[in-house]
């Protein structure tokens, strides 16, 4: 069984190699166990999946962080996988508040890698100056530094996912974020090649783009590659399919009294093999 600090240096690894790493979003122990054993190499949790889990709207501070840290150790523990997460704003908006989410997601939930964003959660003020963005992801990225091995800290520009698809902005806090200390660059919500290329182009470090997006674009992981992409994930895809067969199927049964459904559904038995894969090198 590989410890924290040999986890950090295979995930760490997998930014680095030849193919694009693609990273699968688990919301619980069970989706991370199935995308084990579907052969993902390296999972990340999902803040929308969680807030859907619990039964919350995202984007609305409705998951505290210990909630969410509770959650991240329970997919840390399900798989040998590398594991990072997806911690939001920090759960706070002053620089020391991001640098101690940083800590905890190493020291009790057993992370590799987590994701500080630059939103507020609050709209009428969406996004973070400048200066108090660079601020934040700088105090993430010196506490990441102090863990004693490589996390792969995430900084996120979100710009595109509340309405400022404004690309020359969003390159600009990537290029400091970068300088800032950040491991990987990542703007969720852009879907155009060009400006995935520029975002790319416009920085040295790993960029990870977001896929699974309704009404996103038609690119194949190898297209997303020759764009520059070194990592992709899908966010709160998985579990927005997951719930959106569930609400099919519930409105077969109450609209309709059949149950047709069932059909495309797995046996039980081909999901236990699935909860079952890799038991042994948990």
């Amino acid at each position: 069984m590989l410890t924290q600090a040999e986890k950090a240096v295979q995930f760490q690894a997998l930014h680095q190699g030849p193919e694009v790493l693609v990273v699968g979003n688990p919301w619980d122990a069970g989706t991370a166990r199935i995308l084990t054993g579907l052969g993902f190499r390296a999972l990340s949790t999902t803040s929308a999946g969680l807030a859907f889990a619990l039964g919350r709207r995202d984007g609305t501070a409705a998951v505290s962080r210990n909630e969410a840290l509770a959650n991240a150790r329970a997919i840390v523990e399900s798989t040998a996988l590398p594991v990072a997460a997806d911690l939001e704003n920090g759960y706070g908006h002053s620089p020391e508040a991001a640098a101690e989410t940083i800590r905890l997601a190493a020291e009790t939930a057993g992370l590799v890698g987590g994701s500080i964003e630059d939103a507020t959660g609050d709209p009428a003020h969406p996004i973070y100056d400048f200066g108090l963005a660079v601020e934040r992801i700088a105090a993430a990225a010196e506490a990441a530094r102090g863990l004693g091995f490589p996390f792969m800290l995430v900084a996120r520009a979100e710009n595109y996912l509340h309405g400022r698809a404004d690309l020359d902005d969003t390159i600009r806090r990537l290029q400091a974020f970068e300088k800032a200390g950040a491991e990987v660059l990542y703007a969720p919500g852009i879907t155009r090649a060009e400006e995935i290329r520029a975002v790319c182009a416009a920085v040295s470090k790993p960029v990870n783009v977001l896929m699974g997006l309704k009404g996103g674009p038609a690119l194949s992981v190898r297209e997303l590659g020759e764009l520059g992409v070194r990592r992709v994930s899908i966010g709160s895809g998985f579990s927005r399919a997951a719930l959106t067969a569930f609400v099919h199927a519930a409105r077969e049964v109450i609209d309709q009294g059949t149950f047709g459904f069932a059909a495309e559904t797995l046996y039980i038995s081909e999901l236990a093999e699935l909860f079952c894969a890799h038991e042994d090198t948990r």
